[in-house]
């Protein structure tokens, strides 16, 4: 029996990961929510089906979702353009969220997945964070991630569908696509660095500790979500990340032995110095929630840093 699912920003960095990992399976017919209205699907997503979708129209979002069991939402401003126009973050991480959730009631939608951010917690994430620390966002980002959040998981709680909330760390990878302008993220801009300018630049010392997680990963969870009982489901919400946090320099240092490996050049890391009194605090982002309904983590950091530097090689040229 095939289960038909509708991915909201299946276009973009960890959407477009998602898209292709679901489509692989054939009992999974994916729909893809697109703001293009020419319906001309890229070559890159042509393993889904692509339907307009205008977050602010009820039509639109009725249309889309007739016939779908399940939503994984991942429609969203990303942190630069939150931060730049928070209002316009507010209609569309928190009211979009809102119409689109309750598009899926009328229309029988029985699961609905909002991928928001880690960053729900605050800034910078330090210490033992699960799923019961106080969520503390600053960032335009993060809080109105955060009032997506209390509308699947008000929805939830009074049973009008399955609504679960993932607050994902750093996720990590090379995209389906190079005209995916995620390129700003701390692994993918060190990734291009190496290729076109075989310097990796710091803009701190780099002792600062991130979780990240493996685009794979969170591909492989999106699809468990889909599957996992109703009674695992829980309160529905959870943590994802990748379990073992690392310093900057660390993701840097690691990129520069992967650029030897792959590109046969090991490229100079320039950084500030530590200040005397600098100290970096411990991250602990718990995952053992999900981890507890049968997910294991299995995710290759070389493997993803490999593709990413050789998708930057294709895509802007070496130096």
């Amino acid at each position: 029996m095939t289960h038909s699912v509708l991915i909201t920003g299946g276009g973009g960095y960890v959407g477009g990961r998602i898209v292709h990992r679901l489509a692989s399976r054939e009992d999974i017919q994916v729909r893809i929510g697109s703001r293009q209205r020419d319906g001309v699907v890229p070559a890159w997503l042509a393993c889904g089906s692509l339907v307009p979708l205008d977050m602010m129209s009820n039509e639109s979002l009725a249309s889309a979702c007739s016939g779908i069991e399940t939503i994984i939402h991942l429609a969203a401003l990303n942190e630069i353009d939150s931060s730049s126009a928070p209002e316009r973050a507010l209609l569309v991480n928190g009211l979009g969220t809102l119409k689109l959730l309750q598009a899926a009631e009328r229309s029988g939608v029985r699961r609905f997945i909002y991928f928001s951010t880690a960053h729900v917690y605050g800034a910078p994430l330090a210490g033992l964070i699960t799923e019961r620390t106080l969520p503390r966002p600053v960032h335009p980002y993060a809080i109105t991630h955060h009032i997506a959040e209390d509308f699947v998981l008000a929805a939830h709680d009074r049973n009008a569908l399955t609504g679960i909330v993932v607050r994902l760390s750093n996720g990590y990878g090379a995209p389906a696509d190079p005209s995916i302008n995620r390129w700003s993220l701390l692994v993918n801009d060190l990734c291009r660095q190496a290729v076109t300018s075989r310097v990796l630049t710091l803009r701190s010392s780099g002792l600062q500790r991130r979780d990240f997680i493996a685009l794979d990963d969170i591909a492989r969870a999106a699809e468990h979500f889909i599957f996992l009982a109703p009674p695992l489901c829980g309160d529905g919400l959870f943590n994802l990340g990748g379990e073992s946090p690392f310093q900057i320099i660390e993701i840097a240092e690691q990129i520069a032995v992967r650029c030897q490996a792959v590109l046969g050049y090991t490229p100079e890391i320039c950084r500030p110095q530590p200040m005397p009194d600098e100290v970096c605090a411990p991250l602990d982002f718990c995952i053992e929630k999900i981890k507890s309904t049968g997910f294991s983590l299995s995710g290759n950091m070389d493997k993803e840093i490999d593709a990413t530097l050789l998708l930057c090689r294709e895509a802007f040229g070496g130096y």
